[in-house]
């Protein structure tokens, strides 16, 4: 199965870390990436801590638990490699299922990262 495939028909959720320039460390609860092909994919930010951090440190890592009580998922290192801020974009690439946008005005970020690396939940076995 496509990792696109896998995030497109799986339910859970997931969490985003990324690291400042001196290496602190922030977490924040994230929905399913979005996206543009196997290789890239795109989370929805506003300019809060996680899209601060990347400013000045690129890589973050993306952990996915599976509904249900087994520990299933899978764990993404990214690679930022732009963002862009057109509301109109943002908007047509919103879930419509996922929580309520951000408030008005608040600018958003359309961040795209490459996967550098793909894990599962528990364990080491890379694939990808």
């Amino acid at each position: 199965m496509k990792l696109s495939e896998y995030f497109e028909n799986t339910k859970g959720r997931g969490v985003i870390a990324t690291a400042d320039s001196k290496g602190k460390v922030g977490a924040a609860i994230f929905g399913r990436p979005h996206f543009i092909n196997e290789k890239t994919v795109a989370f929805i930010m506003a300019d809060r801590l996680m899209h601060k951090n990347l400013k000045s440190n690129p890589y973050a890592s993306y952990l996915f638990m599976e509904s249900g009580e087994r520990y299933k998922g899978k764990r993404l290192c990214l690679t930022k490699i732009k963002e862009e801020k057109d509301p109109d974009l943002i908007k047509t690439i919103r879930r419509k299922e996922g929580p309520p946008p951000y408030k008005d005005g608040q600018t958003r970020y359309l961040v795209y990262f490459k996967i550098t690396k793909i894990l599962p939940l528990i364990g080491e076995k890379t694939k990808g």
